[in-house]
């Protein structure tokens, strides 16, 4: 007890020197430094520490699932030794109240927020009044780092209502600028930069498909407007940034989860130019991430989280936060990737000699993220998977599809022959009517772009031919992209 009441004490004094460094930006760049970073480790170590003690004493749900979990039978006590939680094994199994310090839903204050349900049945997570301050005060930070623009109008086009996103970015920025909260609806979207004129700057957050559909079928001459973007809810390619700066001056991705908080790490300077660079150079790529084509590489706060692979390269997730409504501690997203300190980030791009302070200007040694997607969203086909993103970087690099697709589909179908095919379901941009391509034609460009992109699908093309990846074109909104509910995220597994 003395030695929690100490770690308590310091961890509060920290607290404290956080709060007033982060008020202002210039003080928050202080951090960025590499010298701060150990200190930072320790930091993150000692209040992951104090949170699981706390847990393991005030929350009831987490009491049950350690003792489920029989943890510290095997007189293992360490942080690495504590069970990972999942939605399966303890979001689903014990109730919002019990999951919650004290066992009850803070109040007042507290806001109840809702997944997209993008992999399965939507869930519930509680955030009180202290982590939502927390959140926002750490996107203002961001967006007077980033932007520091007073006159900015920010166009928040994320899913408004119960889902996180849309209304943490809207009550977090209600005070850095000209706010309006638009929800994904592009005539709204439309409409609002018509009745404001290009004589302000804009600033809109997005899900990147949103954006692009926009774009391919907005009617106004965006030459005149000077636009900046910031998406989320899913990664983007190199090709849609590409095609997003040609109408934006910057496009920049957030990440976060329903599950955990927004904004967990951004992208900035330095990540951009390292992905561009692995984007070009596979080898280089397949060194850093373990495949040829990059991932989304972000930068964080260390004494903010822990954010740690296992052993399949799921990421688990721990947040700092004493004061929360509910604990997440390893908390597995399934989320695939896994980390770098800017020191060993550094150490391994001169050995394939690229100078890390030659790749942005101005750069944080904040820790790195990389995250290939989530694992449970891919299609298996032959022993591989056939990622979402694959896909979406196939559309937006070819000029016979960019513009002409809305949206598309995957999945693995077996025959009443028992033959595996590869599904892949296109939709039809609004406006576009015609034939794509020759249907021969077509599906000779995504297997050989597949085999571009994907050294996994490369390989395994081995065992079948061309005919086993059978393309389904559908008109806007029809066939399997009927029904679609626009305030959550695509769906890109049928």
């Amino acid at each position: 007890m003395i030695r929690y009441a100490f770690a308590y004490s310091v961890i509060y004094v920290l607290w404290l020197l956080r709060r007033v460094i982060s008020t202002d930006g210039r003080s928050y760049i202080l951090l960025f430094g590499p010298q701060f970073q150990p200190i930072l480790r320790w930091i993150a170590r000692l209040r992951a520490y104090a949170i699981f003690y706390k847990a393991s004493r005030k929350c009831p749900a987490y009491q049950k699932f350690l003792a489920a979990e029989n943890f510290g039978a095997d007189g293992k006590t360490g942080l690495s030794n504590i069970p990972i939680m999942t939605k399966e094994n303890y979001v689903k199994v014990y109730s919002i109240e019990d999951r919650c310090f004290g066992g009850k839903i803070p109040a007042p204050g507290t806001v109840i927020d809702e997944s997209s349900g993008s992999s399965g049945i939507p869930n519930n997570w509680v955030r009180n009044e202290y982590e939502r301050d927390d959140v926002k005060r750490i996107l203002q930070l961001n967006y007077e780092i980033l932007y520091n623009d007073d006159d900015c109008i920010l166009l928040n086009c994320f899913a408004l209502g119960p889902w996180a996103t849309g209304m943490n970015v809207s009550m977090s920025l209600v005070d850095v600028g000209i706010l309006k909260s638009i929800g994904p609806d592009a005539s709204k979207l439309e409409n609002t930069l018509t009745l404001f004129g290009p004589k302000y700057r804009y600033l809109i957050f997005g899900y990147p498909p949103f954006l692009k559909s926009w774009l391919d079928n907005t009617t106004l001459d965006l030459s005149k407007f000077k636009m900046d973007a910031v998406v989320g809810g899913e990664g983007m390619s190199e090709n849609l940034r590409d095609f997003l700066l040609q109408y934006f001056q910057s496009a920049v991705s957030s990440y976060g989860a329903s599950d955990l908080e927004i904004n967990i790490a951004v992208e900035t300077e330095l990540t951009i130019a390292i992905r561009r660079l692995c984007h070009e150079n596979k080898e280089l790529s397949e060194t850093l991430f373990g495949r040829e084509n990059p991932p989304m590489i972000f930068q964080y706060n260390g004494a903010d989280y822990i954010i740690e692979p296992n052993q399949e390269g799921e990421l688990l997730f721990t947040i700092l936060r004493l004061d929360g409504a509910a604990p997440k501690i390893r908390y597995n997203l399934r989320d695939l990737g896994g980390t770098y300190s800017h020191f060993d980030l550094r150490t391994i791009l001169a050995a394939h000699g690229v100078s890390i302070d030659e790749l942005s200007l101005h750069q944080s040694s904040f820790p790195i993220l990389f995250v290939h997607g989530r694992g449970d969203l891919s299609v298996p086909f032959y022993g591989c998977k056939v990622f979402p993103t694959d896909m979406e970087q196939i559309i937006n690099k070819n000029v016979e599809l960019a513009g002409r697709i809305n949206s598309f589909q995957l999945k693995s179908v077996e025959t009443t022959d028992l033959r595996k095919t590869l599904n892949i379901h296109l939709e039809r941009s609004k406006t576009f009517k015609g034939e794509i391509l020759d249907p021969e034609k077509l599906r000779d460009l995504i297997f050989v772009e597949l085999c571009n992109v994907s050294q996994d699908f490369r390989e395994v093309t081995k065992m079948f031919d061309r005919s086993c990846v059978e393309i389904i074109v559908s008109d806007f909104e029809a066939g399997v992209f009927a029904g679609r509910d626009i305030r959550i995220k695509n769906k890109y597994i049928a």
